[in-house]
């Protein structure tokens, strides 16, 4: 039966889906997204938000400067990345311009969205106003160690830079302490995918 809480809305179950950088949290969406399930992300809508022409393009080369830009006029993330994750007041800047309509565009896709239920892909949602907005939160979790490795492979240039994003975000603590439903993603991608069969089939009882 599905929990009392649950029973009676008009619109679908939001679930949050959350976790630390580089712990595999596109990785479980597409494997909700193989089962049918509608998928509103947040990293999508803020690369949407910086496209050339965007008003927010624009704040942020006030904010930085060229140094941020390519030629050709597009932002060069990783110049942008590194600069943030070097400084936190840069990051707070930057969060300020974007932070605000990452929430308006996430709120309008959920209520134009369908589905039984729809995953929400918020990698900052401990420390968000979306974190009230969602009925359950999965948290997507690895070990440190797990998310050094696949920063290094991705994203960071050094360890030392590795090291850093991670102390920028919410700690693991934080995160599983907000946590409704946990995906243990430090194993292969068989038993992940294992964990979100599990989850869907609860999702949808609860939908």
């Amino acid at each position: 039966m599905p929990d009392a809480e649950y029973i009676g809305r008009s619109r679908p179950l939001r679930v949050g889906l959350t976790g630390g950088i580089a712990s595999g949290k596109s990785t479980v969406a597409d494997l909700f997204a193989g089962l049918g399930v509608t998928i509103i992300d947040t990293d999508v809508i803020a690369r949407e938000l910086v496209m050339p022409g965007q008003p927010a393009l624009d704040q942020v080369r006030e904010a930085f400067g060229d140094a941020v830009f390519n030629a050709d006029g597009t932002l060069d993330r990783a110049a942008l990345r590194a600069l943030i994750f070097a400084d936190d007041r840069a990051r707070q800047e930057l969060e300020a311009i974007l932070h605000p309509r990452i929430q308006q565009a996430t709120l309008k896709q959920t209520q134009l969205a369908g589905g039984d239920y729809q995953i929400i892909v918020v990698p900052l949602l401990a420390e968000s106003p979306l974190k009230s907005y969602v009925d359950r939160i999965l948290v997507v979790d690895c070990g440190e160690d797990t998310q050094i490795r696949r920063l290094l492979a991705r994203d960071a240039e050094t360890e030392a830079q590795a090291r850093r994003i991670l102390a920028a975000q919410s700690n693991r603590e934080e995160r599983l302490a907000i946590a409704d439903d946990v995906i243990d993603n430090d194993g292969d991608l068989a038993d992940t995918g294992n964990q979100v069969a599990a989850l869907h089939e609860i999702y949808r009882s609860l939908a």
